[in-house]
């Protein structure tokens, strides 16, 4: 019968065992003394000179490429052999009490740093293989530990694999300046329904929602920049706005910023009764086009002038569905509901905001598909938005600044790992909102891009 040895394994085998792991640490060093014993030190020195200088010129020269390709690499090779070389990565974890400790041989026990990436300035992702008897819930547990104990703003955490976690490591506030507002695309052929630029994510990438077959819900604190989410994805449709291909639907109980959309809407509603009676006739729509589907023994719909998108913004969806008249709301919230469950085939979509996301205020939020929760003021809104767990995984939305620069910061929950990622809406001014009506209404054509 096999048994566990309660010995230790030898000090030289796991110095063997980490330069198989590390084996930069042994070529690079081996690379240079190679060179210098068999073509001369100063011809080795000439070599990396020569390196050094060709490098310094491809970061000056084209820092796109530089930016892309070199950058990461470098950056992530510094900080994994500064910052978390072993014994300060040892000394963190056990800060942390994330170290385990053998039952047997009494072997202190740590989860491994297998590798670093960091693909922007501001983050960077730290592949971590656990200990067996460890779980993910150990480390959501001691995130507020480890952000402190890594001096950074922000970890968040996501599994892998089996026994391999990711650490998303914010550093810094990756979002200091303003996102331009989205160009308007020229022609219809240029809109994609499902993939619409609507600012950027804490890595560099673009954030892209996708109105056709999805609901966007979107939380937020007054000023918190939940309206040029929907603006920059009507924007990114003003063609199709203007070919009759998307019909707009607004709820708009606070009449400001989305007044400035009411001359290019199919409907246009202010009161909480002349809203319930919008939603009634877009699901009126919505079940028409139900049938004509199933006349025609389709699942969805295809976009043409015939079957329309049609996109209901409900802006203060508290106001409508929670502080208005009895008998309104309780119209809009079953009508709602049957948007929700039913309207993503038929191209009937929703995108609600809202300040407060509770389920008393917003009782058909878990019909939304895609959630964004900007700057809120309570740590429960976030799960409310997101999802339970989320602000434990990392989503940090109550703690963003209140002030304007922070306007449109927030966070989403990838739909893979349900892990949370920050992003940054484009602003869309008044201006810009102006020139998307102009160009719907044919009285203004679009600036050329340089």
């Amino acid at each position: 019968m096999s048994r566990t040895s309660n010995r230790r394994r030898g000090r030289e085998f796991q110095a063997a065992l980490w330069l198989i792991r590390h084996p930069g640490s042994v070529l690079a060093p081996g690379a240079v003394t190679a060179s210098g014993m068999e073509l001369g030190w100063s011809a080795t020195g000439g070599i990396a000179g020569a390196a050094a200088l060709g490098l310094l010129g491809w970061y000056r020269g084209h820092p796109d490429t530089f930016d892309r390709y070199a950058a990461p690499w470098l950056r992530a090779w510094r900080r994994r052999w500064i910052r978390y070389v072993g014994p300060r990565w040892r000394d963190i974890v056990r800060a942390c009490e994330l170290s385990m400790t053998h039952r047997k041989t009494g072997e202190e026990l740590f989860p491994r740093l297998l590798r670093v990436r960091s693909a922007s300035p501001h983050v960077e992702t730290l592949f971590v293989k656990l200990v067996k008897g460890q779980h993910l819930r150990h480390f959501e547990a001691k995130l507020p530990e480890l952000t402190e104990a890594l001096k950074a703003e922000r970890v968040a955490v996501e599994r892998v694999k089996p026994m391999v976690i990711a650490l998303i490591v914010q550093r810094s506030e990756p979002f200091t300046e303003v996102i331009d507002a989205p160009e308007m695309p020229e022609t219809v052929n240029e809109v994609d329904f499902t993939d619409i630029y609507a600012g950027e994510d804490e890595y560099g990438n673009e954030f892209r929602l996708g109105p056709l077959g999805q609901h966007v819900f979107v939380a937020g604190a007054t000023g918190a920049g939940k309206n040029s989410i929907p603006a920059s994805l009507l924007r990114g449709m003003a063609p199709a706005l203007r070919d009759g291909l998307v019909r707009l639907w607004i709820c708009d109980p606070k009449q400001m910023e989305f007044a400035m959309l009411a001359p290019i809407a199919h409907r246009y509603a202010t009161a909480t009764e002349d809203c319930a009676e919008l939603v009634g006739e877009y699901v009126a729509d919505m079940q028409a086009t139900q049938r004509e589907l199933s006349a025609r023994g389709d699942r969805k719909i295809t976009v043409c002038r015939e079957t329309p998108l049609n996109v209901l913004i409900a802006d203060e969806m508290g106001a409508l569905l929670a502080y208005g008249d009895g008998a309104s709301a309780r119209e809009l919230r079953k009508s709602l509901a049957l948007v929700g469950s039913q309207g993503r085939a038929t191209g009937h979509s929703m995108l609600g905001l809202v300040q407060e996301p509770t389920k008393d205020t917003v009782p058909v939020r878990e019909l939304f598909t895609v959630r964004v929760c900007l700057r809120v003021t309570s740590a429960s809104h976030v799960d409310m938005t997101l999802g339970e767990g989320a602000r434990l995984r990392g989503a940090l939305a109550d703690e963003i600044p209140n002030v304007p620069e922070t306007a449109g910061i927030g966070y989403v929950v990838r739909q893979r790992t349900r892990t949370p990622l920050r992003v940054r809406s484009a602003y869309v001014s008044d201006a810009e909102i102006t020139e998307l009506v102009d160009f719907v209404r044919g009285t203004t054509r679009l600036r050329a891009v340089s």
